[in-house]
């Protein structure tokens, strides 16, 4: 599963900006790759390993430093940010901004994913209330700042890099596409995160009673 992590991570770093999509809508595959991909697959690689930072916080009497909510909000603080136009502005065209964009989009997602699904299995149920919830209310303001860009009826980004295509795109429907990776691809793998965290509570439980 880490050598999975690190091959998305890949895929989003080298591969994609050379692929030929938009600018925007590149940019949102590159972030959703590595919030709803790499970083679920690297926090499920070290969970109950000796790596766990949930175990090594729980056993430390550290807990809130990783209770799933906090990082939730936390995630969604850099997310929203990072796509303010004049941030994102700054990504687009300064690499130091780029590289503080994409490493903070890594380590605020990896710390709400290794923060809902780490601590081993009997941690992780007892703990699953604040995972599952962590990992709706990210679905749901993914799903949010994704819909509010593709609803858009003027150029969000317009003024900031992102003109026409060459090949027929307007930065308009650049923007749109863009925001409807957002939304369907970060809506939905955390959607599925929390809704797997709630069957593994209830596969648990099945087991205890056996």
């Amino acid at each position: 599963m880490m050598w999975a992590g690190l091959g998305v991570l890949g895929v989003a770093w080298a591969v994609v900006p050379w692929v030929g999509l938009p600018p925007f809508t590149a940019h949102m595959v590159m972030h959703m790759l590595v919030v709803a991909g790499a970083a679920p697959l690297l926090a499920g690689a070290v969970a109950g390993s000796r790596w766990d930072p949930v175990a090594r916080c729980l056993d430390a009497g550290r807990a809130g430093l990783m209770a799933p909510v906090v990082a939730s909000m936390v995630e969604g603080l850099v997310v929203w940010g990072w796509h303010a136009p004049v941030l994102h502005h700054a990504a687009r065209h300064h690499v130091w901004a780029r590289v503080a964009e994409q490493g903070s989009f890594l380590l605020a997602a990896s710390w709400l994913w290794c923060a809902a699904l780490g601590g081993g299995a009997a941690r992780r149920r007892a703990r699953a209330t604040g995972g599952v919830t962590g990992l709706l209310l990210t679905s749901m303001h993914m799903t949010l700042l994704g819909a509010l860009i593709t609803l858009s009826g003027r150029e969000l980004y317009g003024s900031h890099g992102m003109h026409g295509m060459g090949d027929g795109m307007s930065a308009l429907h650049d923007q749109q596409l863009g925001g409807a990776v957002m939304l369907v691809m970060g809506g939905v793998a955390y959607l599925a995160g929390g809704l797997w965290l709630a069957a593994d509570v209830f596969r648990g439980r099945r087991e205890v009673a056996r």
